[in-house]
Parts: C-alpha cells; sequence; structure tokens
C-alpha cells in the first residue's frame, strides 16, 4: 500500500477513535483535547463525512445537536463542549464556533439529505447567524473580532480578521441555502453574502488603489478604510495575498495560509488571485518541509504584532504553534485549494507530503500530530488530532474523487 492510501486508511482509524458519546473530541486520548470543540469537530466531518460510515454519520449528527443543546440564549455557539462536565465548558465561545456550525449544518444535508433533521435546527441556525450579525458592531458589513478569539487563540489578529471573515461570507452563502431548502426566501441572506465578498475584496486584497478609492466613495463604505488601503497598497504594492486583518489605521503583514485557502476554496478570490496567493505560498517555503505553516513570516520579538504572552509556555515563539508553526488541518484545506485552482499534478504531489508529516510522530509513527516546528518539521502539541486526520480525509478525496465543501 503506497503512503498516500496508507495514511487514508490511517485517517479513517484516528477519527474513530475521536468519536464519543456526546460527539467527536478533538483528540482521541483523554490527556489530549477532552472536549467536543465546534470549528475542531466540524472541520473534521468535512472529510470524516464522505466516509460511507454509519458511525461517522451519527457521530456528526449528535455533535450537532450537543452544540445545538449548549448554544446560549443570544445565539452564541459555544468554543467546546467538555465531555465529562458539559455545562461548564459550553460557558466559553469564540466567533468561529457560529459560522463553522451553521456550515456543519449544510454539510451534513449535503452528505446525508435529512430534511427533518435540518428543519428541526433551523431556529438554532438562524439565532446563530443573528448572534454573527451583531459581531459587526460598527455597522461596515464585515464582522469585528478581538485579537485571540478564534482559532488563532494565541495569536494577535484583529479586527476585520481575514479568516472569520471568510467563514461569515461562507455561513451567510449556506445560510441562504438552509433558507431555501426550508421553503423560505434566502435572496436577502445570499445578498449580504455577496456585500461581504466584495467588502473584503476591497479592503484586504492590496490592488489598484483607485478603483479601490472609488468603490469606497461610490459604496459608501468606511472612510477609515481609504487609509487601510492606501497604507496597504504602499507596503504591498500588488496583491499576492489577503491581508490577514484590517483594524483601525493597522494591517497584518504576515500571510495567513488558513484564511488564504479558504478564500480560495470559497471562491471569494477570483483565478488570477488564487493563482498569485498559491505561487506566495511556494515563493516563500510556506509548504516546506511540510504543507503549510499556518502564518508567515513569523511574528518576532520588537515586530508591531508580537505580544509577551506568545512566550508562555514558549509556545508561540517564531515558527512554533501560530506563529509558523506547520498545521496538518490548515495543509488539507492548501491541497484542496490547490484543486480548486487546477492544480491536480502539484496537489497530489502536496497531498503526499501531508501524509508524510501525519506519518511522523514523536514516539511512533501516524500519530496526526497538532501541529510541527516551521523549520525543523518536529511534531508537538497533542497526537491523534481529529481535524488533521479529517482533513486528510478531505484533501484525499479531493484529489481522487474531486470532492468539494
Amino acid at each position: 500500500m503506497n503512503l498516500i492510501e496508507e495514511a487514508y486508511r490511517q485517517s479513517i482509524r484516528v477519527v474513530e477513535r475521536c468519536m464519543h458519546a456526546i460527539g467527536a473530541k478533538a483528540s482521541a486520548l483523554s490527556e489530549g483535547y477532552n472536549q467536543v470543540f465546534t470549528r475542531d469537530s466540524m472541520i473534521t466531518f468535512l472529510g470524516a463525512s464522505l466516509v460511507d460510515s454509519q458511525a461517522c454519520q451519527a457521530s456528526f449528527r449528535m455533535t450537532l445537536e450537543t452544540l445545538a443543546r449548549y448554544q446560549t440564549k443570544l445565539g452564541m455557539i459555544p468554543l467546546s463542549v467538555e465531555v465529562d462536565n458539559p455545562a461548564i465548558e459550553a460557558n466559553q465561545g469564540a466567533v468561529d464556533s457560529n459560522p463553522w456550525y451553521v456550515i456543519g449544518h449544510s454539510v451534513y444535508y449535503a452528505r446525508y439529505k435529512d430534511t427533518d433533521f435540518l428543519e428541526k435546527h433551523l431556529e438554532s441556525i438562524r439565532k446563530a447567524m443573528l448572534w454573527l450579525e451583531y459581531q459587526d458592531s460598527n455597522n461596515c458589513g464585515l464582522i469585528e473580532v478581538q485579537e485571540a478569539a478564534d482559532w488563532g487563540d494565541l495569536f494577535a489578529n484583529r479586527g476585520n480578521i481575514l479568516y472569520d471573515n471568510v467563514l461569515y461570507y461562507k455561513a451567510l452563502v449556506e445560510y441562504a441555502h438552509i433558507q431555501e431548502l426550508c421553503g423560505e426566501s434566502g435572496v436577502e441572506s445570499q445578498a449580504r453574502a455577496e456585500d461581504v465578498k466584495q467588502k473584503m475584496n476591497v479592503l484586504l486584497w492590496p490592488g489598484d488603489v483607485e478603483e479601490q478609492t472609488r468603490m469606497v466613495r461610490e459604496n459608501g463604505y468606511s472612510q477609515e478604510w481609504l487609509r487601510i488601503i492606501r497604507m496597504s497598497n504602499e507596503v504591498f504594492w500588488f496583491g499576492k495575498f489577503y491581508l490577514p486583518y484590517a483594524s483601525f489605521r493597522d494591517f497584518g503583514y504576515h500571510c495567513d495560509a488558513l484564511g488564504n485557502s479558504l478564500a480560495i476554496l470559497f471562491d471569494i478570490a477570483d483565478e488570477a488571485k488564487a493563482n498569485t496567493i498559491i505561487e506566495h505560498f511556494i515563493q516563500t517555503g510556506m509548504n516546506k518541509p511540510y504543507p503549510i505553516m499556518a502564518n508567515y513570516p513569523p511574528i518576532n520579538p520588537g515586530d508591531k504584532d508580537w505580544r509577551e504572552y506568545y512566550r508562555n509556555a514558549y509556545l508561540n515563539l517564531p515558527y512554533q504553534y501560530h506563529n509558523g508553526g506547520i498545521w496538518p488541518f490548515v495543509g488539507g484545506f492548501y491541497v484542496a485549494a490547490l484543486m480548486k485552482a487546477g492544480k491536480k499534478e502539484f496537489a497530489r504531489e502536496e497531498l503526499e507530503n501531508l501524509a508524510r508529516a501525519n506519518q511522523v510522530g514523536k514516539r511512533s509513527e501516524w500519530e496526526f500530530n497538532e501541529w510541527l516546528n516551521g523549520r525543523s518539521g518536529m511534531p508537538s502539541g497533542m497526537a491523534y488530532q481529529a481535524w488533521s486526520a479529517g482533513m486528510y480525509i478531505f484533501a484525499y478525496k479531493c484529489v481522487m474523487e474531486d470532492a468539494t465543501i
């Protein structure tokens, strides 16, 4: 059996080990992450739901039920639910939980065509979308996020963050589809999605200053955006990737692999943008030694985005964790983005390299570790991660069977 096929087989084993009575845990190890994380589980099931398995379907369904059960009265989907003491852990939140929850419901319907289940959770989905709408604190049309409030839980992205707004766009698109499936009009939700897409391409893609300025003025966008547009175009005099964030008279310089890969997958980036993003990934070596560094270049002490909390447990030093560490689950989205961009042969090469990343372990082979050092490739974090395995399955299905989200 070749490496790609063996990795696929091992991925299914890891996902199955993560299944619990209340849903899919983030890690198969009780000393790892003994919680059902919203983002981890929904990302895991992007791939796991493509496996012909009643156990995967049942676990996906139970995960969605659990997340709905602990939704707050204002509509917030919890960051995670502790399997041994659910009520305590479910008090915590993260902005990306809500869009992943909505996307997860859409994926569940796409895979299993269970209309009754979708209709049962329509009000929960509606509340989740309303909560997201309230995150637009300045009425600009994009959501605002404080630092370390999403998957980058030890990273200083802030304001209009690329990753969160890409998810917001996709959640609006899927919500429109869900509304139509349930007999409602999705026209307004789809229109809002297109508005979010256009605004991201105006604010977060350094491009033609004159055209961006015209768009801001003619469409009544925030005048504060003009400062960001001018400043970012002075630094990035032609676009290579979407900015990781834009905040009050400030923006990020590093390339966010997850946000940019999702922008390609969700058709926010057109063909030209997709090609320049991928070229940047390759030119800078973000895909080496394994796909792919979460952010590049890493933030160093003295940089404007450096935070002293990056030193906590030495976790977020350069080339580690979010700060230039390699995340196999992000690598799965990157491989899928290569397929979306029509680079099938290269995608297969990178799929094999992703298999190697999941194969290497601290104690044994096929540990599917959380992350790896961006320079040495040494595995770190918790082993037997559900989303490392689930996104390998998704990447495998994209390359071998042309699967899509």
